[in-house]
């Protein structure tokens, strides 16, 4: 999985459904776009639906391309022409001025829920011969004829929350992977990744013990992670991350998380940094956020008695309801065992400080 949000200079195209013997076709990302648009709608229909399918279409061809998708499974393409499993693309088609100039126009724009990384896999149907939970392409002209603008088109379908983002980073796609092994000693970016996956993944595979703290560092607690990983998954369980278990650990992360479905858990911003996505945490909770609450608790504990432990497991359960409870009251806080701005705020900067001393 990528971490950044690129326009990749080309998409490779696979002509048919994933595991048929098609072609694959390499072309220039905005041609693929003006293709697909071309494919799917029709370019009398008003500007602002045409404008809110690009966006719909951009969004989630850019999904594919950063969560890595079709590659994380072995392909040797990043996206197919199978309506079935991605969007339509027909080679050598005629483009249509209306649509191109549009797809000129938004290229870079993209759905992106709020607190998450990645492009939203924005879902659509045409809305007459298929019906889905997203965004219906005929509908879209209707709302347009009754003067809604091209992002209460895509807000209408999606939900309120749903912003659309730009990026001006334009490069040709490569592999996340960083092209060496990362075991014990390796200290970069992607051992971070490597935790965070791992962490995430734990939640719906809790022999697999979570990594915290999540500071970039391989140490012989992310080493027995992965092999618990490795063994979970049929890999060699070496405890050592080479291309097959970098990916396979993108490919499950994306899976738990819903990356590729409406519902997406979404890969959550400012992750370990302090960040509030807005959620409150309590009773019945699931999640990484409520992980990294348990941790900032656990840590805390140790080096103040007033204070109470909890497990990591990523349920919020009595035990630790009770432990933020205490936390609440000691630092004056509401004691209503609810995680909300404030004492997520206070988790994060003590956490922080009391980390900051312990190192000097």
């Amino acid at each position: 999985m990528l971490n950044e949000v690129i326009i990749p200079k080309t998409i490779t195209v696979h002509l048919g459904s994933p595991k048929s013997s098609a072609r694959n076709i390499t072309l220039p990302f905005s041609d693929y776009l003006k293709n697909v648009a071309s494919s799917e709608i029709y370019p009398t229909w008003p500007y602002d639906a045409l404008k809110a399918n690009i966006w719909c279409q951009m969004s989630l061809a850019l999904n594919r391309i950063y969560t890595e998708w079709y590659p994380n499974q072995g392909y040797s393409f990043d996206i197919t022409n199978s309506t079935a499993y991605d969007q339509a693309f027909v080679e050598g088609r005629n483009i249509f001025d209306s649509v191109s100039c549009v797809v000129d126009e938004v290229l870079g724009d993209f759905l992106q829920k709020p607190f998450y990384l990645e492009p939203y896999y924005s879902e659509y149907c045409d809305g007459k011969k298929a019906s889905c939970k997203g965004l219906k392409q005929w509908g879209t002209y209707d709302l347009a004829k009754r003067g809604y603008h091209a992002k209460a088109i895509v807000q209408y379908y999606y939900g309120d929350t749903m912003t659309i983002q730009h990026t001006n980073l334009h490069r040709t796609n490569k592999s996340s992977y960083p092209n060496h092994l990362l075991k014990v000693g390796s200290c970069e970016d992607a051992v971070f990744n490597i935790q965070e996956f791992l962490n995430g993944i734990s939640i719906n595979y809790p022999n697999i013990p979570a990594v915290y703290p999540v500071d970039g560092i391989f140490g012989p607690q992310t080493k027995k992670s992965i092999i618990a990983f490795q063994k979970q998954f049929d890999l060699a369980s070496d405890g050592i991350v080479g291309k097959q278990t970098w990916n396979k650990l993108s490919r499950i992360f994306v899976a738990v998380r819903q990356m590729a479905q409406l519902s997406s858990l979404g890969r959550p911003q400012g992750y370990f940094k302090g960040t509030w996505n807005q959620k409150l945490l309590k009773r019945k909770s699931k999640g990484m956020e409520v992980q990294e609450a348990q941790f900032y608790l656990q840590y805390l504990a140790k080096y103040n008695t007033a204070l109470s432990t909890c497990d990591i497991d990523g349920k919020f359960g009595p035990q630790m309801e009770k432990s933020v409870k205490k936390f609440q009251r000691y630092y004056h806080l509401i004691d209503d065992g609810i995680i909300g701005k404030a004492t997520w705020s206070k988790l994060f900067t003590t956490y922080e400080n009391v980390h900051k001393e312990k190192k000097k």
